[in-house]
């Protein structure tokens, strides 16, 4: 299985066969235009990246909630790609707004079955309101057609997705903040974790989010999304969330050190990149967009922005991070 992160909590999902798209967000408005102006999709860089990612068996796009850093460019690719979107009645109606045929606006099924995909739609909660995201629980009622405001991209109710596919299974978590015992008795080989929050949380916040994800699921490889900063265009060198949002430094350093405790894989994957995850260790594919030097200067400017990184590469964090599992594993 092939997995491209599109920064936030946009996940590309190939078998070789078939694609299937969680969330849809790449253009990444500023902050300006994000609370004072007009959003619109980025086409010109949305075929850029339909084209150098080879979309071309886009099957479906699922939605975790209906704020515009995940389902705004929705309607574009399922347009383009002739892709259908599966979410809750306000993410269907942003993809009614942007001219989506009916009879591909698709609410959950129990479960959805998308070639060898087999998707489950679990409730969920959002991370806790901020001043961009009061609007938790609102719904969108009529049809948003682009150019939109901000106010238009309203929660709606948020969700978190069961994957299985030949034999093994992922959990993509996009919020911080759980709905108790909703994992019970899901395990997972890889789980996909938002963290955008996890920094500025108290002590028994963080343990009990733990609880209900890590300790739940107990995947082999953990994943951290929702950490980069999405008013930032991708075209960009990555950097963290801004400081008065998120310290993005520190939120990777405890997951880091959480999942390292417990012999858990914890690979920080950058936007535009592609991960195998064949095999329990996730191994990072050679054909990513983003070369390893670019990628050790991103993690620089993440250091530099956030001074709570260790002073170490991207390959030497997620080495010790699988040395201290394996240290772990033969003390056992």
């Amino acid at each position: 299985m092939k997995v491209t992160w599109f920064g936030t909590t946009t996940l590309l999902f190939d078998d070789g066969r078939d694609q299937v798209l969680f969330d849809c967000h790449v253009t990444r408005p500023s902050i300006p235009r994000y609370l004072f102006g007009q959003l619109r999709t980025d086409a010109a860089l949305a075929d850029r990246l339909i084209e150098r990612h080879h979309i071309d068996r886009l099957r479906a796009i699922f939605v975790s909630h209906a704020h515009h850093d995940h389902v705004m460019d929705a309607p574009f690719f399922a347009l383009r790609c002739g892709a259908a979107i599966y979410g809750s009645p306000s993410a269907l109606n942003v993809g009614r707004g942007g001219g989506v045929p009916e009879d591909r606006l698709r609410p959950f099924g129990d479960p959805d079955i998308i070639g060898g995909f087999e998707v489950t739609a679990l409730p969920s909660l959002h991370s806790k309101p901020t001043l961009f995201n009061n609007d938790l629980g609102q719904t969108i009622d009529r049809p948003v057609a682009q150019p939109a405001r901000k106010r238009n991209y309203k929660e709606g109710r948020s969700w978190d997705f069961v994957v299985r596919h030949s034999g093994r299974t992922y959990v993509i978590r996009p919020s911080f903040n759980y709905i108790e015992e909703q994992l019970d008795g899901v395990c997972a080989d890889v789980l996909f974790l938002g963290v955008s929050g996890l920094s500025k949380a108290d002590a028994a916040t963080r343990a009990r989010f733990f609880a209900e994800t890590v300790d739940k699921v107990r995947p082999h490889t953990v994943i951290p999304i929702h950490w980069d900063d999405f008013f930032s265009p991708l075209a960009k060198p990555v950097r963290g969330m801004p400081r008065f949002i998120e310290d993005t430094g520190r939120s990777l350093r405890i997951l880091g050190d959480y999942c390292g405790a417990r012999g858990i894989n914890c690979l920080v994957q950058l936007p535009l990149t592609s991960v195998e995850l064949s095999s329990p260790s996730a191994v990072v594919s050679q054909e990513n967009e983003m070369t390893r030097l670019e990628a050790q200067r991103a993690i620089d400017d993440l250091r530099a922005e956030a001074k709570t990184l260790p002073e170490m590469s991207l390959d030497e964090i997620n080495a010790e991070i699988s040395a201290a599992r394996l240290e772990r594993k033969s003390r056992a």
